[in-house]
């Protein structure tokens, strides 16, 4: 893997395959976004799509939470967004399939969850088989599941980041795209570390949308050149 330097914090570097964007001579790739909270990796995304490699647009932002800062965003990045309160939903998997309707609406090739707070269940993530993407806040394996950034504090760790990987039942057990090493100072708290490791998510998702996109690529192409199975043979 190659590491960069990030120069707005001189103690994380920023590991990863080089990626290629998504292709040009693909159409844009559409993206949707679920999101619970501020909702800054959502514009990181819509900024990557406009001004950075991505050939691509973020099409759908979903919220379960009415007020929450990610649907004040949508606003003004002009970008549709559905307020779904999961309270009126019976169960995840009916809270999921009411998401898969609103994604093939919009026609979405990839889903990202960007700080969305529910678990997803089989429903969703055999909806959209390897095109469902997570961003979490621990180097994964590590401190999985609810507030990584104070599992690592509470661990003593000297080494945290971020996580962007594929969505699996499990929860946060898919296989890992991007990794961002963020150290934790002896000065850091919750804010602080939480903070610094935000900055280091907005750089590696965009990537990772794209190393997700690649498989897209692969997966079409070997689907079109795969031979056509033989002829049934007549009964005899």
């Amino acid at each position: 893997m190659a590491g960069v330097s990030d120069a707005s914090d001189p103690g994380a570097t920023i590991q990863w395959p080089l990626a290629q964007p998504w292709p040009s001579a693909h159409p844009p790739l559409r993206l949707a976004v679920l999101a619970s909270g501020e909702g800054s990796n959502f514009e990181a995304l819509v900024n990557a799509c406009h001004h950075g490699p991505l050939n691509g647009e973020v099409v759908l932002l979903v919220v379960n939470k009415e007020q929450c800062g990610a649907r004040q965003r949508a606003e003004r990045l002009d970008v549709p967004c559905c307020w779904i309160d999961h309270r009126a939903y019976g169960s995840r998997e009916a809270l999921d399939a009411a998401l898969i309707e609103r994604f093939q609406a919009a026609a979405v090739d990839l889903v990202v969850m960007a700080g969305w707070m529910r678990i997803v269940t089989p429903v969703l993530i055999e909806a959209y088989p390897d095109r469902l993407l997570n961003i979490h806040p621990s180097l994964l394996p590590s401190f999985r599941g609810a507030d990584g950034v104070g599992q690592a504090l509470a661990a003593g760790v000297r080494l945290s980041g971020c996580t962007a990987h594929l969505v699996r039942p499990e929860v946060d057990s898919g296989p890992i795209l991007v990794q961002a090493a963020v150290p934790v100072l002896q000065t850091d708290d919750a804010a602080s570390l939480a903070a610094r490791i935000h900055r280091q998510e907005h750089r590696i998702l965009p990537l990772a949308v794209a190393l997700a996109a690649e498989r897209l690529v692969r997966d079409k192409t070997a689907a079109a050149v795969a031979p056509s199975p033989p002829p049934a043979r007549p009964a005899d």
